[in-house]
């Protein structure tokens, strides 16, 4: 059996796996009708995860949550979950190419949304090294200045695949989602998304 919810264009799951992400969803809620951002503080693979602030801000974002452009819930239903969910399910291939393309898209939408802190549908300079210097916290051979300087030379690289040869006095402004699809292109999605949320006792998202 399959069910389709009309709300979630890219999601389609069996029966017994709405049950298991219910199931998981009152787990975090403590048995509450949402979940707050505190209720992901007792997951034990997102202690650990450098990024973790930014995995649990995604699930708040409006965007993501196709509510608007900009802003932060403070508390998701299951629905919203579901919504969220909907970003990390595999592909299914044996859909035509252009809803396969549309579900690439709307992954790679969600990882750009979680770039892209202040919703202004640009990564900048400065949003990029935090986002590297945050992956990079828990090495304690990398400085922070490292972090900037692979930030900086990952930042002149993407200019100059999207843009290609600048001007002396161009200023590359920063990441759009359009150059974000390019400097992605060829990459495959599914190795770099993940959510075991199925799975009772673990979490694990973004690697």
């Amino acid at each position: 059996m399959r069910v389709f919810f009309p709300f979630l264009s890219l999601l389609s799951v069996s029966s017994e796996q709405i049950e298991q992400l219910h199931r998981r969803f009152k787990q975090l809620s403590g048995d509450q009708p949402t979940i707050r951002k505190e209720n992901f503080n007792n997951v034990p693979d997102l202690e650990l995860n450098p990024i973790r602030s930014k995995i649990i801000r995604a699930f708040f974002d409006n965007r993501n949550l196709r509510k608007g452009p900009s802003g932060l819930a403070d508390e998701i239903d299951f629905e919203d979950f579901l919504t969220i969910m909907s970003y990390f399910r595999p592909i299914d291939t044996t859909l035509g190419e252009e809803q396969v393309e549309l579900s690439r898209k709307e992954k790679l939408r969600f990882l750009f949304h979680m770039y892209d802190s202040d919703s202004d549908g640009r990564i900048t300079l400065e949003e990029y090294r935090n986002v590297v210097e945050e992956l990079l916290s828990g090495n304690p051979h990398i400085e922070k200045e490292s972090a900037r300087s692979i930030a900086d030379g990952a930042m002149m690289e993407a200019a100059s695949v999207c843009v290609g040869q600048m001007e002396p006095d161009q200023v590359y402004e920063g990441i759009t989602f359009e150059d974000f699809l390019k400097i992605w292109q060829g990459i495959d999605i599914e190795t770099k998304m993940h959510v075991r949320f199925l799975n009772m006792e673990t979490i694990a998202l973004c690697h």
